[in-house]
């Protein structure tokens, strides 16, 4: 039995989420209020929607986690909340329950980056898996790499210099009249595609570099569809797009981490993000990492995306560190992540 219960609290985005979760690697509960169907309409999220929906849910998802994880409010030992970045107002959401929950409990309150959150998730997966790690957090608003020195330190070894790899895949899926979440539609039509059919650009930015860019790759994508417009309204055309497309957004986010690993000289590197459930990229990501020796780590594709179960993790480390967050704690759109060391 566990010694020590978190209750993790997410609301960084369009999903409301709460967990419970025990010495940082037992799952008791993990609920997570998707606001999928209610965006779609809009082709987006839109953050006010957002955060009003947030406000409906949060105390039944907690509440939930709670009852599902089999214990009660006085169980806790904890409480782990995404404090930024993402969107602010649905930030506020959560920041001002676990607060609330924190006073009312009296038990401490731990501030984690969603980054750092992502990250963490790999640990849920493999409690063998111990720093120091490459990690590679890819999803709709972040591309980044991350070298774990120890737990909770952090050095971002590369970031994205315009378009995450899920905003192309969002703003592609866009374009191919894919529905929203666009990502997951855009995998799913590329596999009735030949991912060698189209040599779209890979942005290298230089040797050795672990910056992304994949502007270019879009507005090529976007070139190749205008000149071809009389072509469009054929599935196995569009088919072909979206895997060619696929493929050059994997192939430069996995060689980039493997490099990344060579440099820092670890044996270790991890997946995380909403991408990262992407099948193509694992699967390359997979080969690469035996070619190379190195051993791949990645959760399963519901910690994936976003979810309270990794937020509670990272805020177990937290405490182990002894980091408490003040009851004035405030949400932060754009949050750093060298403040979560």
């Amino acid at each position: 039995m566990p010694s020590a219960w978190i209750l993790g609290i997410e609301t960084s985005c369009d999903e409301t989420s709460a967990a419970v979760v025990g010495d940082g690697g037992y799952i008791a509960s993990n609920i997570i209020a998707s606001q999928i169907a209610v965006h779609r309409q809009f082709g987006g999220v839109v953050p006010e929607v957002a955060s009003r929906q947030h406000l409906e849910k949060i105390t039944y998802v907690v509440e939930k986690a709670i009852k599902d994880a089999g214990l009660g409010f006085q169980d806790l030992d904890g409480v782990a909340v995404t404090v930024g970045p993402g969107l602010i107002g649905a930030l506020l959401v959560g920041v001002a329950a676990a607060k609330a929950y924190s006073y009312a409990l009296n038990i401490p309150l731990a501030p984690v980056h969603h980054l750092e959150a992502h990250l963490y998730a790999n640990f849920l997966a493999n409690r063998e898996l111990t720093p120091p790690l490459v990690c590679l957090v890819v999803s709709g608003g972040h591309t980044s790499l991350i070298f774990l020195k120890d737990h909770l330190e952090y050095e971002i070894l590369g970031a994205t210099r315009d378009d995450a790899a899920g905003e192309a895949f969002d703003k592609i899926a866009r374009v191919l009249g894919l529905p929203y979440p666009g990502g997951p539609a855009l995998e799913e039509l590329a596999q009735g595609g030949d991912p060698l059919a189209i040599r779209f650009p890979r942005a290298w930015l230089g040797n050795n570099s672990l910056e992304f860019s994949f502007s270019g790759l879009k507005t090529a994508v976007l070139n190749y569809l205008r000149d071809h417009d009389e072509e469009k309204s054929k599935e196995l055309f569009h088919s072909d797009v979206a895997a060619s497309f696929q493929a050059a957004v994997v192939e430069v986010l996995v060689k980039k981490t493997v490099t990344a690993a060579k440099l820092r000289g670890v044996s270790d590197v991890c997946l995380a993000g909403g991408v990262a459930a992407n099948s193509a990229l694992r699967e390359l990501f997979e080969r690469e990492a035996a070619r190379e020796n190195l051993r791949f780590h990645f959760p399963e594709k519901k910690l994936c995306t976003d979810n309270a179960a990794m937020v509670a993790c990272a805020g177990y480390y937290h405490f182990l560190k002894g980091d408490r967050a003040p009851l004035n704690q405030e949400a932060c759109a754009s949050y750093p992540l060298v403040t979560a060391k």
